[in-house]
């Protein structure tokens, strides 16, 4: 923001000490300075400062509201409103002469439209191209410059439309129609697309609210009647349009950090009455207005005593209160006892809204530097929160298994997205030229993985037993409504061990499955259950693919990559990959411990070949052996698959491991064939087999 020594001296009362007394005095409050030079306008020398101010401060935008910051700075000078304008007025009501309806709703929460009759358009005079030109705008005539005079001046944009060139005449404040011309007042003719905001006559587009206005009603040097426009616009719309077409506008920019409805009545009478006065014309009699009645001022309540707690020092209350009156803040007792100040929050502080807020300006106004150093300070190391000792449970029991973490890029290329891209989403992208080949968030976390195993394998890494990564970060993407939609996801990631020339792709999976397993003990200790099924999209082989439930609830997916998915990474081999959901893990954390003594007599063991049919699952087999399992049963454990000679086609041997044992006493390898009998008599029921001898 570039802003007029000159013109802001207009503001306070008694000179500044100087202009860097003024510059170090903001930087102080908070506003750094790039710049402090001499400028040359029409009425000789002048002194430009560069504020940089901050998006939560849009009231700084202007000279009035850094006049109040100098008023608060302590430079001795106390701030001051605008000088009156004195214009002529009208008996015809401006109803007579224009039509207002505002159909944007919260999009526009108020419009108000001034109307002044018999301007004389030509130069603006000295004293106002000086101003325009110290803050490094040209002047353009005596009605434009107006606007941008008020735009500097307040920080309310102004627009003024050429009355007889527009239909109706009425204005009309709505949404763009899809596919709708308007050419702007840079000369650039623009499709809308249909959700912006458009200032309208009854007829057609007429300005893209709260950037520029368009052309079409411009006005020129045979204007006579004027609309002024004084509005407030929601900050995301204004940005989205902004952004869209490219433009970047000194309203644009203020509307963005926003505007408050209470300001706009001052502002549209200030710049109606200059623009009479400058030009000789007359303003009609009334305002129009459409849009919701602006709120009241809102309170916040400030605790003396806890404002000095977060400060760390101490500030006695008349002293705050001077502090925030100073910056605006009507401060008064709360009437309810004690210290606590009930404070009001002026309309062009719509950044205060919490008793934070209201401490932070009693700091800055007092003095960052008045914050006391202490030499030593105490530190008390706190444990760490479950949701971070999820994260580390997670990371010991991956890292010990032999997976390296990763930290990958969150964008990949259209085309690796859609590998992982499930039925019903679509990829979410952005819209920027510096990001290439790759500009679509990626949809899965394995997408940053593989990038990752294609880098290991052309640098030429081999470890023992294959690669093997993990990591933990948000995926994206778009529904069908266009709603983003973000999760955080654990992927993981290894290759298939070796099996002579080529991988073994089962022992790969059963790795996988393994690592799934030992991450669910260590941040829930529940038991899980995978389900074969079609894979949700084409990066995996539809072969080996399961769907992985936690205690009944999905948690995510395991399976094999497709040739199709290790193709577009440049892969090699057999690889595995595994996509969980972080949040389930680390809701279920920590998991639930039982210390017990470890067994005084040894166990009894019987192995057991089942041959049943190719289709049937473990799944069934394990859940049918726990139900079955009583007495002195202890457990059960998959030992291996056997498929060939002298098997028929169709059949598999699963070999089970049954473990019994008593805790009182040695048992005899008799004591346990009855017990073997009832569990294959009561297994054979529910999952048909027979014994392999």
């Amino acid at each position: 923001m570039k802003l007029s020594l000159r013109w802001l001296h207009e503001y306070l009362t008694g000179p500044l000490p100087s202009a860097e007394a003024a510059e170090r005095a903001l930087m102080a409050l908070g506003f750094p300075s790039e710049s402090l030079e001499q400028v040359q306008t029409v009425l000789g020398p002048d002194t430009c400062i560069d504020l940089e101010v901050t998006s939560n401060r849009g009231d700084c935008l202007s000279h009035v509201g850094v006049a109040r910051e100098l008023a608060a700075s302590g430079l001795g000078v106390s701030n001051r409103d605008p000088a009156p304008v004195e214009a002529r007025r009208g008996a015809q009501p401006a109803s007579g002469a224009l039509t207002l309806r505002n159909e944007a709703g919260e999009g526009c929460p108020l419009f108000l439209a001034k109307v002044i009759r018999g301007v004389r358009v030509g130069e603006s005079p000295p004293w106002v191209k000086a101003k325009l030109e110290a803050c490094g705008q040209r002047p353009i005539n005596n009605v434009v410059d107006v606007t941008n005079f008020v735009a500097l001046e307040l920080g309310n944009p102004c627009h003024a439309f050429d009355l007889a060139r527009l239909a109706g005449p009425g204005l009309v404040v709505r949404t763009a129609h899809k596919g709708e011309k308007l050419t702007t007042l840079d000369g650039k003719a623009r499709t809308l697309a249909g959700d912006e905001l458009v200032v309208a006559d009854t007829e057609r587009a007429q300005g893209l609210a709260g950037v520029m206005g368009g052309q079409d009603s411009e006005v020129g040097a045979s204007t006579t009647d004027v609309v002024l426009e004084v509005a407030t616009w929601d900050p995301v719309r204004v940005r989205n349009a902004a952004r869209r077409h490219g433009l970047r506008t000194t309203a644009s920019h203020r509307y963005e950090r926003i505007v408050d409805a209470r300001t706009l009545e001052f502002a549209a009478e200030r710049a109606a009455a200059l623009i009479a006065s400058l030009s000789g014309g007359e303003v009609l009699a009334g305002t129009l207005s459409a849009g919701e009645a602006p709120a009241a001022a809102a309170t916040v309540r400030l605790r003396p005593e806890r404002m000095r707690a977060i400060l760390g020092f101490d500030v006695p209350t008349d002293r705050a209160a001077r502090h925030l009156r100073a910056v605006g803040v009507g401060v008064g007792p709360l009437g309810r006892g004690g210290d606590d100040l009930l404070c009001t929050i002026p309309a062009w502080r719509p950044d205060l809204t919490r008793e934070i807020d209201l401490v932070e300006e009693v700091a800055r106004v007092e003095g960052l530097d008045a914050v006391p150093v202490r030499e030593t300070i105490s530190v008390r190391a706190s444990a760490p929160q479950a949701t971070e000792a999820a994260r580390r449970a997670i990371a010991g029991a991956l890292t010990g298994m032999g997976f390296f973490e990763t930290v990958t890029f969150s964008f990949t290329s259209p085309a690796r997205a859609e590998l992982f891209m499930p039925a019903g989403l679509s990829t979410l992208g952005v819209d920027d030229e510096r990001r290439g080949d790759e500009p679509s968030l990626r949809p899965s976390v394995l997408a940053g993985l593989l990038s990752c195993r294609a880098a290991n394998q052309h640098a030429g890494v081999v470890r023992p037993g294959g690669v093997r990564l993990f990591e933990s970060a948000s995926v994206f993407a778009q529904d069908g409504r266009g709603g983003a939609v973000e999760n955080t996801n654990l992927g993981l990631l290894l290759d298939a061990p070796p099996a002579g020339r080529s991988a073994d792709r089962r022992a790969g999976v059963r790795l996988m499955r393994g690592a799934i397993e030992s991450v669910a003990r260590a941040t829930a200790g529940a038991t899980l259950s995978f389900e074969p099924s079609p894979p949700h999209a084409p990066a995996f082989e539809a072969a080996a693919f399961a769907r992985v439930a936690m205690n009944g609830a999905a948690l995510g997916y395991m399976g094999l990559l497709s040739k199709q998915a290790l193709s577009a990474f440049g892969l090699e081999g057999a690889v595995v990959g595994a996509e969980l959901n972080l949040a389930a893990l680390i809701a279920a954390y920590p998991p639930a411990s039982r210390v017990v003594l470890p067994p005084q007599f040894p166990a009894i063991e019987r192995d057991v070949s089942l041959v049943v049919d190719d289709s049937v699952r473990w799944a069934a087999i394990d859940g049918a052996l726990t139900r079955l399992r009583t007495g002195n049963a202890e457990a059960h454990e998959f030992v291996a698959t056997y498929r060939g000679k002298p098997l028929p086609g169709g059949k598999k041997s699963v070999t089970v491991r049954l473990r019994f044992r008593d805790p009182a006493r040695t048992l005899t390898h008799d004591e346990v064939d009855g017990p073997v009998a009832e569990i294959l008599a009561g297994l054979k029921k529910e999952v048909p087999f027979e014994l392999r001898a």
